[in-house]
């Protein structure tokens, strides 16, 4: 991520939000570091809602 910082753009996916990253990695100081670095002059987009292929799975067992 270093040699990436403000140099290049980077897309990162997740499910998780950050507040569970730190059941993911153990190192909760470089888990702060990370979001740090990833959070920085950047966008969020937070996509919380219905899911819409448990939705279409649930229309087509109707």
């Amino acid at each position: 991520m270093s040699d990436r910082s403000e140099k290049s753009s980077t897309i990162v996916t997740t499910n998780l939000p950050f507040s569970k990253w730190t059941e993911l990695f153990e190192n909760t100081t470089m888990v702060a570091a990370l979001i740090d670095r990833l959070t920085f002059r950047s966008h969020v987009l937070d996509m919380n809602g219905d899911s819409y292929r448990l939705k279409a799975t649930m229309q087509k067992r109707a």
